[in-house]
């Protein structure tokens, strides 16, 4: 992020002080430095305004959240996934830690609890390398995992819900439809461009085993689960679910106008009925995850800050639009717009970068939330993750320098999100 921050800066004052040096400005405009330093000071106060704007839905959408995890939905999606878990990862024994790590790192990336979901991945990335018999080399579990972690496997993208409310949206919750299909397609993706990446690689790794590697620390005891995974459903209630979320694909991209007016209600509605059927007190629920909502938002602010006030510099000194000029009308053929171009592209490298690329497009009054590029862009950020944060994150938690095929498999399945995202978004608004 260093580099992409200071690579932003750079370019951007080069080009406005090579206009500024060769090109006079037109009577009435500003001059490109002129233009560069008004651009800094209102993406500035820009930001500022926009992360108190997201205060109010994020602290709504994290008190029902804060609902559903205290009434146990965390665990319901465990115990329904692992027994697909099991046959995903055959070289991961079923009641090892790592297991259970990762279930609950899936189950919260499945939720849209990005900062529940990190802690647990870690863990898993540390049990799968008690598995690992080549320290600092990347296992196919390890691969495998962090591919589908790059994927993105979200079902309720409420980050960019709350992002489209505030910017004024009819509509926020109408990109669950594109954001369902597109992130289904770079899931599986990812999990066969591991399983024939696997099959292309040179050396293939030994199978782990249950003994943990020499600088792994002590092992704990294989058959030790976090008590909230314990146990799974059978497997015919874990294929149910499979295909219902599979049957919801189709019907939401085909009736999704008509659902998308329902969904917030019905969510909101949902959770606190979930929560007291479980007997959770849903009010203290609720303002204790509010309460973490709003601190979410005020730390946002310095990353908004950051990027906001680079993206803004890129645009005024006239770079955006020679990059996009020169890339656009090619990609314009396939359905991906010029405006939608830069979101495409910084996704993979960074996520406050990409997050504060959708702001500045749907705040955009030429462009708005509602139109194509709109739902393209949220739905762009909604279906894929940061590729390589992850990577970084997590085989840096591990230690793991050699990391073989991961990489291209995670970049693979960004690439199938874009497809498909566009796909969907162009059938849906059609």
């Amino acid at each position: 992020m260093n580099i992409i921050f200071l690579g932003i800066v750079l370019l951007a004052f080069a080009t406005a002080g090579w206009r500024q040096f060769l090109a006079a400005p037109a009577t009435g405009q500003l001059a490109p430095m002129e233009a560069l330093s008004k651009a800094m000071v209102d993406s500035a106060a820009g930001s500022v305004e926009l992360a108190f704007g997201l205060v109010g839905v994020m602290t709504l959408f994290l008190g029902l959240m804060k609902v559903a995890e205290q009434g146990g939905l965390l665990t319901v999606i465990a115990r329904l996934i692992r027994p697909m878990m099991a046959r995903l990862f055959p070289e991961v024994p079923p009641e090892h830690p790592a297991m259970g790590a990762m279930i609950l790192n899936l189950s919260a990336n499945v939720l849209g609890l990005g900062n529940a979901a990190t802690p647990f991945g870690i863990r898993a990335m540390q049990e799968l390398n008690r598995l690992n018999p080549t320290p600092g080399t990347a296992t196919d579990a390890m691969a495998l995992f962090l591919a589908i972690n790059t994927s993105s496997v979200t079902v309720l993208p409420t980050g960019v819900i709350a992002l489209r409310a505030a910017a004024g949206s009819a509509d926020p919750a109408g990109i669950l439809p594109t954001t369902l299909f597109a992130t289904a397609c770079s899931t599986a993706t990812a999990i066969i461009a591991v399983k024939l990446l696997r099959r292309l690689a040179r050396k293939p790794l030994p199978c782990p085993t249950d003994a943990p590697s020499a600088d792994a620390g002590p092992a704990e005891p294989p058959g030790v689960l976090p008590d909230t995974v314990q146990g799974a459903y059978p497997v015919w209630a874990s294929g149910l679910a499979l295909a219902g979320i599979l049957t919801l694909i189709p019907v939401t991209v085909v009736y999704g106008r008509s659902i998308s007016p329902w969904i917030l209600p019905g969510l909101m509605a949902a959770f606190l009925i979930f929560g007291l059927c479980r007997r959770v007190r849903v009010y203290e629920a609720f303002v204790d995850g509010a309460r973490d909502g709003f601190q979410v938002a005020v730390k946002i602010i310095p990353y908004l800050v950051a990027i906001l006030v680079a993206v803004g510099m890129l645009r005024a000194s006239g770079a955006m639009d020679l990059m996009v000029g020169a890339l656009g009308p090619w990609t314009a053929r396939v359905g991906l717009p010029a405006e939608a171009l830069p979101m495409a592209l910084m996704r993979p490298l960074s996520g406050s970068g990409a997050f504060a690329i959708l702001a500045s497009v749907i705040n955009d009054p030429a462009i708005g939330p509602d139109s194509y590029t709109g739902y393209l862009v949220s739905t762009l950020q909604g279906c894929t993750e940061t590729t390589f944060y992850v990577l970084a994150v997590y085989f840096g938690a591990v230690q793991v320098r050699r990391i073989r095929y991961t990489l291209a498999a995670g970049l693979l399945a960004d690439l199938a999100g874009v497809a498909a995202s566009v796909t969907a978004c162009t059938y849906l608004l059609r």
